[in-house]
């Protein structure tokens, strides 16, 4: 019996549903990421700054640590390309960009628990860049101001707010189950 070339095999049935299943789910992440970046590039870049968004933060909320590292990463160089970046050295470029936006992602780790997610998260940001503040813009601490204090006031500071409204913004997604929406 001749069988046109794109026809199942019925003694093959079900075969290679598992293997389209992944393939599917794995396009359906990767696609959500590119507009997780996509949109965090046009809010956070692009627009005048209005919030700055969790770059991966969401993403790894809803799909896992893995996917969120990703996306923060690839945001982080993405970020690391534009005019505006300050880079200084390697490891800052490293440091302040892929790195520090790649940690966003861990929240991936308390899926069940977003809140403590995004605390995670945002403690993760705030190492990369205090690192990279300690030690390669001691320079710019005031007189007298010990680099460690400067570095963790300055970073401190923004990622603060950031903690305040990506947790209000994430507990009003997570009441709602909107984390969950079309997995």
């Amino acid at each position: 019996m001749d069988r046109r070339p794109f026809e199942p095999d019925p003694g093959n049935a079900g075969v290679g549903m598992a293997e389209m299943s992944k393939t599917t789910s794995e396009t359906k992440i990767l696609a959500e990421g590119t507009v997780i970046i996509a949109l965090t590039f046009i809010l956070k870049d692009f627009l005048p700054p209005i919030y700055h968004f969790r770059e991966g933060g969401w993403f790894s909320l809803r799909r896992g640590l893995r996917s969120g590292l990703e996306a923060g990463a690839v945001y982080g160089l993405v970020h690391m390309a534009l005019p505006v970046s300050y880079i200084v050295n390697p490891v800052q470029a490293l440091l302040d960009y892929p790195i520090a936006f790649a940690s966003l992602g861990l929240a991936g780790i308390f899926k069940r628990y977003p809140m403590l997610g995004v605390a995670v998260g945002i403690f993760g940001r705030f190492l990369a860049h205090f690192v990279s503040g300690v030690v390669f813009f001691a320079i710019y601490a005031p007189a007298g101001m010990h680099p460690i204090a400067y570095s963790a006031i300055y970073n401190g500071s923004y990622l603060l707010v950031e903690f305040i409204i990506s947790s209000v913004i994430t507990y009003i997604v997570a009441k709602r189950g909107l984390l969950e929406i079309y997995l």
